[in-house]
């Protein structure tokens, strides 16, 4: 089993594609999905999908096949051409991939190193593919691990203190240009989720008022309630009243298509400062000399300053990240090992009660001495195993320990993935029919 991590993000990937590979809908998500653990070398998936990055994370027997299915599917889902999609990715495989989970988690791959958001989604992202039976015990495993990694990184540095995200990285630049004209200002926030809700309270602790505009009445009014009186909100479908009247705005929506367009603006004799952190995007393309937009991908460059600050402490994570990396890889490679040694021993004892049962029928062996001949034979194999058993555990601990283990595996003729896939629908949960767990 090899695990492998295909990643679109801010690094690599422009925003216009990330958008097109972003799911538009629970559907299409479970959809794609479901395509992939349909190929029966893909034994399980999730994918991460922010505002930075879209990821494709698997468990998988070929890593070379699901390579070229994940980046075929994506290319027909994006309609972006396969070979210009290929360049927009970075590919990790197996340690790699084990080492890149744990980086992403601990927000060391974040556009803001040190943001606190990124643990929960891909908890989240997780928790989706779970429930539609895509995903099961052997990713759990790697998510698991990455985050107590996780949790160490932020218990043993500072690279999370005084939390920050995209969020607070645009009001900070909003400051920045208002200067002190910002304090008292009203400010629209369109959306009522988890970016919105950072937004609004990192937009109250420098003294703006907010109004909060979203689809959901009853959850913008106790989101509302929860960040106090200084906070009003109304209905998005009011939205061309507030984008035409006020300076300030932070859209965060999870809308599949822009909510801002140019037949929605007014002429304005005072210039407005946006900020679109949505992927896709909230606001159009809009040709405007008074009207200034910073997408999420402009805030890469002014989250600079903070990322040369932390990198120090992004140092010492990442040399955690090394050694919870090596730790699991370890512990991967041991288990493997283990369905092996005992397929070894189930053999070795059908082979002597086979034989001693022939022996018996041809006279070779008085029946009534059986027993103790069998318990003899299978003491002698137990002593001549013994030494060999302990050399394979510990050559599944090396770096070489997967190939070891797959020919320990062919060797002896155990067929690991059929026994891995009947306990593994017995202790979790039922997969698609057609491929193996």
């Amino acid at each position: 089993m090899y695990y492998q991590i295909i990643s679109f993000n801010y690094k690599n990937c422009e925003l216009s594609e990330r958008e097109k590979l972003a799911f538009k809908c629970e559907d299409d998500h479970k959809n794609f999905l479901n395509r992939l653990v349909g190929f029966d070398f893909i034994h399980e998936a999730f994918v991460i999908n922010t505002c930075n990055r879209t990821e494709i994370i698997t468990a998988n027997k070929d890593n070379f096949s699901t390579y070229h299915t994940v980046l075929g599917i994506m290319s027909e889902y994006s309609s972006i051409n396969f070979h210009k999609l290929k360049e927009s990715l970075e590919k990790y495989d197996d340690e790699d991939a084990v080492g890149h989970m744990f980086s992403v988690v601990s927000s060391l791959e974040s556009l803001v190193i040190g943001e606190s958001q990124i643990t929960g989604q891909v908890k989240e992202a997780f928790k989706f593919s779970y429930k539609n039976k895509t995903a099961g015990k052997k990713l759990n495993r790697l998510i698991s691990h990455a985050v107590k990694c996780a949790a160490e990184i932020r218990n043993e540095t500072q690279i999370s203190s005084n939390p920050i995200s995209i969020a607070s990285v645009a009001v900070s630049q909003a400051k920045d240009i208002l200067q002190d004209t910002m304090a008292g200002m009203t400010t629209i926030v369109v959306g009522a989720g988890e970016m919105g809700i950072l937004s609004a309270k990192h937009l109250l602790r420098i003294g703006c008022d907010v109004v909060m505009l979203g689809r959901d009445m009853e959850k913008l009014k106790e989101v509302c309630i929860s960040l106090g009186e200084n906070v009003k909100y109304d209905s998005i479908d009011n939205i061309e009243k507030y984008i035409n009247r006020y300076r300030l705005l932070f859209a965060a929506t999870s809308s599949p298509v822009p909510i801002i367009t140019s037949e929605m603006i007014d002429d304005c004799d005072f210039g407005r400062l946006w900020f679109d952190i949505a992927i896709p995007r909230d606001i159009d393309d809009i040709e405007d000399e008074k009207i200034t937009i910073y997408r999420v991908d402009d805030l890469q460059n002014i989250s600079s300053a903070n990322h040369a600050l932390r990198q120090e402490q992004a140092l010492m994570a990442s040399e955690i990240v090394s050694r919870y990396t090596k730790d699991f890889y370890r512990i991967l490679q041991s288990l493997s090992i283990e369905p092996i040694i005992k397929g070894i021993r189930v053999k070795v004892d059908e082979v002597v009660t086979k034989e001693l049962q022939r022996a018996v029928s041809k006279g070779f062996i008085p029946n009534e001495n059986l027993e103790n001949i069998e318990k003899m034979a299978k003491q002698m194999f137990d002593l001549f195993l013994h030494k060999p058993t302990k050399k394979m555990r510990v050559s599944s601990r090396e770096k070489d320990g997967v190939s070891h283990v797959e020919s320990m595996g062919y060797i002896f003729d155990i067929e690991l993935e059929d026994k891995a896939n009947n306990k593994e629908h017995k202790d979790t949960i039922h997969h698609h029919k057609g491929h193996k767990s």
